[in-house]
């Protein structure tokens, strides 16, 4: 089976309010990036183009098509898409290597959510029959499965106010986070109640970008002559959207998805997980049997700015840079989509 590098990486800074920067003007700086990072000109200068998105955020169909004029349309390209973060971009490109139809990938994702009310707009995620149209947002969901955790004491509010303490110190070595601050888990406690028990620094903020990387055969990455990580291992998982049946205070899908990768397989120095809301991140790192040696987050996580579309690549490219660095031997990196963390993804970065 062919080894998969990744080879490029970039985000752009996340923002509350992209203001008149349509989603191709926040897409064509990263990509501009990811080219010089491994010396290339544009996207004819690799195999495979898979983005991902949400029409839903732009509010016409088929508005992923504007995403692509940042790649130009001459000459032509063989490019697909994601309905959906573009973690799983990397998923249907890795296919696409592994079949042998292609040797290097380019994968983006963006997402423009200040127009709109992204609580709202991803309650159409819901079960259409009988809760999308009751119009349930996510954030009164979330609440839901933390009333439930901390009923069964699974944890506390002090747990939840301690990762986003730990959340924002980290994002101050951001210079791409939104929210950034050195603030103690007391501070947290005592802001209100926004929708209990969330307080509104438990939830993650609305956040406009992109981000984009490049993925590739180990040698073509020698052929490059480019620092590379190991994409070692990767899954995906998803329950059930009927919530009633499934146990809102665990990850069964991210356990199964880390067993398919293999996070077991060796210890775990860094992980970027996917937490839109505190307590997920604590469900999370139970279900991926992380230990106290982890460094969790260190990006800051998706609680310092969400680029809705793009924060599960985000998540992938984090553990890639800090590999490449040599901050971290090995990594997990972990997307999430649907309500409650329905639908998981998890992959395993390692050092070449």
């Amino acid at each position: 089976m062919k080894q998969i590098a990744i080879v490029a990486f970039h985000q752009s800074r996340a923002v509350a309010d992209a203001g008149a920067c349509n989603e191709v003007e926040m897409i064509m700086p990263v990509l501009s990036e990811v080219y010089q990072q491994v010396g290339i000109n544009n996207a004819q200068d690799v195999d495979f183009v898979c983005s991902g998105s949400c029409d839903y955020l732009q509010g016409a169909a088929f508005a992923f098509v504007a995403g692509v004029d940042a790649l130009g349309a001459v000459p032509p390209i063989k490019e697909s898409h994601v309905e959906m973060d573009a973690a799983w971009a990397v998923y249907e490109s890795i296919l696409k290597i592994r079949m042998g139809h292609a040797d290097s990938a380019l994968i983006y994702g963006f997402g423009k959510s200040s127009p709109g009310e992204l609580p709202i707009v991803l309650s159409q995620q819901l079960d259409p029959y009988y809760l999308a149209p009751q119009w349930v947002d996510t954030i009164s969901l979330a609440a839901l499965q933390a009333r439930l955790m901390l009923e069964q004491g699974k944890l506390t509010e002090r747990d939840m106010a301690e990762v986003v303490s730990r959340s924002r110190r980290n994002a101050l070595n951001n210079p791409n986070a939104q929210l950034a601050g050195d603030i103690s888990a007391e501070d947290v406690l005592a802001d209100e109640m926004y929708l209990s028990p969330l307080r509104k620094a438990d939830c993650c903020p609305v956040s406009d970008g992109a981000s984009a990387m490049i993925i590739c055969t180990v040698e073509k990455a020698q052929q490059w002559g480019v620092p590379f990580a190991l994409i070692t291992g990767i899954d995906h998982r998803i329950e059930t959207h009927n919530l009633g049946m499934r146990d809102l205070t665990d990850s069964v899908s991210t356990r199964l998805a880390a067993e398919g990768a293999g996070v077991a397989d060796g210890s775990v120095d860094v992980a970027e997980l996917y937490a839109p809301f505190s307590h997920q991140e604590i469900i999370l790192a139970r279900a991926l049997g992380l230990d106290e040696g982890t460094s969790v987050n260190p990006s800051g996580g998706v609680l310092a700015g969400n680029l809705m579309m793009a924060s599960g690549l985000s998540r992938i490219g984090e553990v890639f840079q800090r590999i490449v660095s040599g901050e971290a031997q090995r990594g997990v990196a972990h997307a999430t989509s649907g309500p409650c963390l329905q639908h998981n993804l998890v992959t395993v970065v390692e050092k070449a």
